[in-house]
């Protein structure tokens, strides 16, 4: 399994994922036409053609058994620079009287684009038949996760000082969100999944047009919408368990439509970052002995041609890790090229 950029031959599995992902993944619609936008952006990305604040860098895992996409993942350079931002922010307002001696606080919802120029890891997802715990597919989630903080760490001046990840909200048994159920459908004349859609296409100005401008009182939402403020889908818990491993936090910002949380960090402080460092490679013939559960990671240092894999083992007293060539085919790399690697589960 390997991670590469996502290639204008991907569109047919791109659109395959897609179709997989379920109500509420808003960064991965159902559009062929917009599925091959994201493409062409991405290739002109790497290849270093559009401005940093515009770059959308989209990556796919790849079996190598079959050629098959087993998941993808992306990071957003700048996000809110040419499509409003929207979020929520979980808020609260005094209030008193000094006749009556009450002083009551109460938990507001603002709509906010406080967000506007953060970086963004997005669109995570693995296909079902990628996840469990056998040895081949255990650590799939795990590499399309953190391989972003690889990249961002290798190519730290194209990005902002922060980063942020917006995780899918709570759904009930039926695909109803009880948040959006409460709230967004009494301001937009569409139901969750046309306006879902729209937001996914880039069409989110409605947002700033149609939602009130003055704070909502969390007490006038229903017992179930208040329980889906900052809570996750249960697909999501996974994928939100390794953003908080990696440092970022929930400081109170949530979707609009579902009420999921958006966690946050600097990207200088994100463990993944501040851990991973150079390493030179030494190929070796043959096939070598690894751990059976690996637990460092590798990314190429190069913009063209990227890739990211796991590897058996880590670099030695000098700095130097050894690759066997199955391993070194794999990441594309020969003996004196550089890898940035990172041991996932060295301590912070």
């Amino acid at each position: 399994m390997r991670i590469r950029p996502i290639a204008e031959g991907d569109l047919d599995e791109l659109q395959a994922l897609a179709r997989e992902t379920g109500v509420g993944f808003t960064s991965l619609p159902d559009n062929r036409d917009f599925l091959a936008s994201k493409i062409a952006s991405t290739v002109a990305a790497f290849e270093e053609r559009t401005p940093h604040d515009q770059r959308l860098y989209f990556f796919v895992l790849e079996d190598e058994a079959n050629g098959r996409l087993a998941g993808c993942c992306a990071i957003e350079g700048q996000v809110g620079r040419e499509i409003p931002f929207y979020h929520y922010r979980l808020g609260t307002l005094a209030h008193s009287s000094v006749q009556l001696d009450l002083h009551r606080t109460i938990d507001t919802l603002f709509l906010s684009s406080d967000h506007t120029g953060d970086a963004e890891v997005a669109s995570l997802f693995l296909r079902p038949e990628y996840r469990g715990a056998d040895r081949r597919h255990q650590r799939n989630g795990a590499l399309l996760s953190m391989m972003r903080w690889l990249f961002l760490a290798e190519f730290r001046d194209r990005f902002p000082d922060k980063v942020l990840a917006e995780m899918r909200g709570v759904f009930d048994e039926q695909g109803r969100s009880p948040f959006w159920e409460c709230l967004g459908s009494h301001f937009f004349p569409l139901d969750f999944d046309e306006a879902d859609k729209l937001t996914g296409l880039g069409q989110k100005s409605f947002i700033g047009e149609l939602m009130p401008k003055f704070p909502i009182y969390t007490p006038f939402l229903s017992e179930a919408a208040r329980a889906c403020i900052g809570q996750v889908h249960e697909h999501t818990r996974p994928a939100l368990a390794m953003l908080k491993k990696e440092g970022l936090r929930w400081e109170g910002y949530i979707d609009i439509f579902d009420g999921g949380p958006t966690v946050e960090a600097y990207i200088d402080d994100v463990r993944g970052v501040r851990l991973s460092r150079r390493c030179r490679v030494a190929v070796k013939a043959g096939t070598l002995d690894g751990s059976p559960r690996p637990r460092w990671l590798a990314a190429t240092t190069g913009m063209a041609g990227f890739r990211a894999a796991w590897l058996g083992r880590g670099p030695d007293a000098e700095g130097v890790v050894t690759l066997d060539e199955a391993e070194a085919r794999r990441l594309e790399v020969a003996s004196g090229d550089t890898l940035r690697i990172l041991d996932t589960e060295e301590e912070a």
